[in-house]
């Protein structure tokens, strides 16, 4: 009978965080700000610990969900409608390096050292403070950079390079598997998909680990 009681528990537990986490939108997954952070945590928490309080029901268990999913939708609206309600609860970008030389007090500011600094910018490669013009740290933790002029990768457009507009590649075999909603975006058949992947070797689709598609290039297999 215990064991029932926790498969219960777990899977309406489970249903309940799948629905509040859709309900809420991607920014629970995702973890753009702190607030966002906590809150997946203490969401997540909440069934948890009732997984394990024998007087805890799934009533119980569905009410905490739904209470603390509309608390954070409240305060997301909030911060939606109001930009001072936005501020206080997710912050505001910090400017870290302003024209090659680091803000101390923006840093002080946001608890962040030296080293820490150092780590985000080689995230972002960079490796010497000294190739950075601007850098910003986001909400969610990140930094975003402006490199010096001489230190930036040149763009096409500093070649005088006439450029075709960029497509986006299209999955269409995946584990061996057709993923046929791309196959119809494409206009392909698979008869046709079938065609092109015998010129790579393969027999069946089933011999096919990853196939991409991309406007203007020959098909790119691999098999297993």
């Amino acid at each position: 009978m215990e064991y029932l009681h926790i498969f219960a528990e777990l899977v309406v537990g489970f249903a309940a965080l799948f629905l509040i986490t859709k309900f809420l939108g991607k920014t629970q997954i995702t973890q753009i700000t702190t607030f966002d952070f906590v809150s997946a945590l203490v969401l997540g928490e909440l069934v948890g610990n009732a997984l394990f309080d024998k007087e805890i029901g799934l009533g119980q268990i569905l009410f905490a969900v739904f209470l603390w999913g509309v608390l954070i939708y409240f305060t997301e609206y909030l911060t939606q409608r109001y930009k001072r309600m936005r501020r206080f609860l997710e912050g505001e970008p910090s400017i870290v390096i302003k024209k090659g030389k680091i803000v101390y007090d923006s840093l002080k500011k946001n608890h962040l050292d030296i080293n820490q600094l150092q780590h985000l910018l080689r995230s972002k490669d960079i490796f010497s403070i000294r190739e950075c013009e601007y850098a910003i740290l986001e909400t969610d933790g990140t930094v975003s950079v402006l490199k010096k002029p001489e230190y930036s990768s040149p763009a096409a457009k500093d070649f005088k390079i006439q450029l075709q507009p960029e497509e986006l590649p299209v999955t269409l075999v995946l584990d061996g598997e057709i993923v046929t909603d791309n196959l119809h975006m494409i206009h392909w058949d698979e008869s046709r998909l079938q065609t092109e992947l015998k010129g790579w070797g393969a027999k069946t689709v089933k011999d096919v680990l990853y196939a991409e598609w991309k406007k203007g290039e020959p098909l790119h297999v691999q098999t297993f």
